[in-house]
């Protein structure tokens, strides 16, 4: 579904995600059907490209968690020029008959800080000197 999911098709969400949904990533945390669709809407409004590329899906023995690792490349305009960023990341699902808890894991650096002008400068020479 994600990789199908744009601004036009947010009625999707309703059909993997139960009305109760708890989303939450670095920025963000979301409850319920109403405020993710909210969330996704405003995403697309401000991005002029986003993807999802799927790696890997693991599931759970029992069938009530996956983990899915993923890379997510998008473009904004006020950010590294409009061109193509790329986050690797990974997403924990918990499920029964839908996905009722959502909880996203990436670097929040190399999606938005370090794409900052001055301020990706300066991440770039914190992360030389702490990698010493």
């Amino acid at each position: 579904m994600y990789q199908k999911l744009n601004k036009d098709n947010l009625f999707l969400l309703r059909q993997v995600y139960r009305d109760d949904i708890q989303f939450r990533d670095p920025i963000h945390q979301v409850n319920g059907i109403e405020a993710l669709t909210r969330y996704f809407d405003n995403m697309y409004q401000n991005v002029t490209h986003i993807e999802f590329d799927i790696k890997e899906v693991v599931v759970s023995k029992h069938n009530d968690q996956a983990a899915l690792y993923w890379t997510m490349s998008y473009s904004h305009p006020k950010l590294s020029k409009g061109q193509l960023i790329n986050v690797e990341g990974m997403s924990q699902l918990k499920l029964d008959d839908k996905i009722y808890s959502h909880r996203d894991y990436f670097d929040l650096g190399q999606m938005l800080y370090e794409q900052i002008p001055f301020l990706g400068g300066l991440i770039g020479i914190l992360k030389n000197r702490a990698a010493k």
